[in-house]
């Protein structure tokens, strides 16, 4: 089992969470989050004032899946989110030594 988090634009959400319903994927977590990378942020012009923006707003998403979809599963996310520009994000790919369905106490791959 693997737990898939990915950092995207926030307009770039529905696509994604569309790519990843026709692959399968039933559940996820979104989480409206703000970073950078290489972006550094940018500057504003506010009320005649510069500001700099240094923590833009992205959306988190985690997905646990099963070992077999996986790949499909970074695949549909990457293609989904990808506009080609600095800032498009990153996908993570952790380990997941358990996973404990609270309602019915199921363990493992049955649990997801």
């Amino acid at each position: 089992m693997k737990l898939i988090i990915a950092i995207i634009k926030p307009f770039k959400l529905e696509e994604v969470k569309d790519a990843l319903a026709n692959i399968g994927v039933e559940g996820m977590t979104v989480t409206e989050v703000k970073g950078f990378g290489r972006q550094k942020g940018h500057t504003e012009i506010y009320r005649g004032s510069e500001y700099t923006v240094d923590f833009l707003p992205k959306i988190k998403i985690e997905i646990a899946v099963n070992d077999e979809l996986v790949s499909k599963t970074v695949e549909a996310v990457v293609k989904a989110a990808k506009t080609g520009k600095i800032g498009d994000g990153k996908v993570f790919v952790l380990l997941l030594n358990d996973v404990i369905r609270i309602r019915t106490d199921e363990r493992g791959d049955a649990a997801i």
